[in-house]
């Protein structure tokens, strides 16, 4: 694939993998979406382009979060750090790893958990696998924190 590809805005939309999202769910049992639309949307309650999910609030819910990888996508990794700063309230974001970015830097890093991908992914829709390596970003509220916590320690108690 060509480098301008990998650099331009143009190719803003990449529908998530579903053994991708089959498997997060499982971990995390997501209850919005909201970056979707009428027919690759992921969750029961989900957020079109026309209802904006940047000004919705995702408070209560357990969000996964694919937005559009185009010049947005600063606003959607902030939002997505405020939104999984509320009590009750998780946010998993799928995008690029860029860890050069201020965004990865102001939102990403030492504020949530990330988990690097291992190799590319190919997107639904795509006959190839994407060109820029993708991250997970784990937001969790207050309360979330605290449960996992109860829940590592119970674990390594355990044995």
């Amino acid at each position: 694939m060509k480098k301008e590809v990998m650099f331009s805005s143009a190719t803003g939309l990449w529908a998530t993998p579903q053994d991708l999202f089959d498997s997060l769910d499982a971990e995390f049992h997501f209850d919005l979406d909201p970056c979707a639309d009428d027919e690759n949307h992921k969750c029961e309650k989900y957020f079109t382009e026309a209802e904006d999910g940047l000004a919705q609030d995702w408070g209560g819910y357990r969000v996964f979060c694919n937005p559009p990888y185009g010049r947005d996508l600063k606003r959607w990794v902030e939002k997505a750090y405020r939104e999984g700063c509320k009590d009750n309230t998780l946010v998993v974001l799928l995008i690029p790893a860029r860890t050069d970015t201020t965004f990865f830097h102001d939102f990403i890093m030492h504020r949530s958990e990330i988990r690097f991908i291992s190799g590319r992914l190919r997107f639904n829709g795509h006959t190839e696998n994407a060109p820029f390596p993708s991250m997970i970003a784990v937001f969790r509220g207050p309360k979330m924190q605290r449960e996992e916590k109860k829940k590592k320690k119970l674990q390594t108690c355990e044995g």
